[in-house]
């Protein structure tokens, strides 16, 4: 379905709502048409607001979203659900990544929302060069989602106040080193959803990570041994278990059961196929201990997760 806000232009109305088929399933996913024009650099709206009502949606631009006083929201990002304390700061960098902020538990009456839009194209000119280094590495790591700690939201927060009322090229400087002020907290931002959800490549300075990283890929629908990968790369399992938990942070095992996780959310979107046809379709081979690990590290079932996408809502 496509979307236009209709509180983002008041001059814009909803166009029709055209049902989109893929995988010969009918989704309520709706592909939200941005004011964005190619004559712009990047979209600010500043709106206070009681409730949040949009629907989970998606869009070609990237978003940063900023909420003040919205303790208790639910947001979405991707295959990533979490409740919001009352600052929260999310960075989207890749197209047709599903998000919203929901009501949730939120009792507050002035929620503060400020969002930002603005094209991959915009920095197609600057982001190879040495002055936006620091600003390509946090887009780069954005592509999942990425949600920014309280002290970078303290960092910014006087250029995010002001963004929508400074005008012209100002305007974009602002931008600009807000973006840049956010990159020195890439390292302590919490990505959100998983690659194989976003459907994003992974990134790492180690050609051994990559490659191992690869073929979890594709084949994390088999059964994957840590002998077999230590030989991929030529490393003892013992020392190549250490090796890849220090470049990713996470154990070998913790690494698979989330690219698993991530096709099984994303078949739960794109599919009509049973949680069981999912279950053994992404490598899992118990149904029971599939709904356990899915509902420890998503914070709800299979089932749940697929309502949650898919729940109807009134549009006005």
């Amino acid at each position: 379905m496509s979307y236009i806000r209709p509180h983002t232009l008041g001059r814009l109305q909803a166009i029709n709502l055209t049902i989109m088929e893929k995988n010969n399933s009918i989704h309520q996913i709706l592909r939200e048409i941005t004011p964005l024009s190619d004559k712009d650099c990047f979209y600010v709206v500043d709106r206070h607001k009681k409730e949040f009502t949009y629907p989970i949606h998606y869009h070609g631009e990237y978003e940063l979203n900023f909420i003040e006083h919205g303790a208790g929201l639910r947001r979405i990002v991707g295959d990533s659900a979490e409740t919001t304390g009352d600052y929260d700061l999310t960075l989207i960098a890749t197209a047709d990544l599903e998000h919203v902020w929901e009501q949730g538990e939120c009792t507050s009456d002035d929620i503060r929302e400020i969002t930002v839009q603005f094209a991959s194209t915009f920095f197609d000119s600057l982001i190879a060069t040495n002055q936006f280094d620091r600003v390509k590495v946090m887009l780069d790591k954005a592509r999942n989602g990425l949600n920014f700690p309280m002290e970078a939201i303290m960092k910014v927060y006087s250029l995010l106040d002001t963004l929508s009322e400074t005008k012209g090229f100002y305007a974009v400087t602002q931008f600009f080193t807000l973006l840049y002020e956010l990159s020195f907290f890439t390292d302590r931002a919490r990505v959100l959803s998983s690659s194989s959800f976003a459907k994003v490549h992974p990134q790492t300075n180690s050609r051994r990570v990559l490659k191992v990283q690869q073929y979890i890929n594709e084949h994390y629908q088999d059964t994957i041994h840590l002998d077999q990968l230590a030989d991929l790369v030529g490393m003892a399992p013992t020392a190549f278990s250490r090796f890849f938990r220090q470049r990713t942070g996470k154990k070998l095992s913790d690494y698979i059961i989330d690219i698993r996780l991530g096709h099984a959310a994303r078949l739960l979107v794109d599919t009509t196929m049973s949680v069981a046809e999912i279950c053994y379709e992404c490598g899992f081979n118990n149904l029971s201990n599939f709904n356990r690990i899915f509902k420890r590290k998503k914070g709800c079932s299979p089932t749940e997760f697929r309502e949650t996408y898919f729940k109807r809502k009134n549009i006005i």
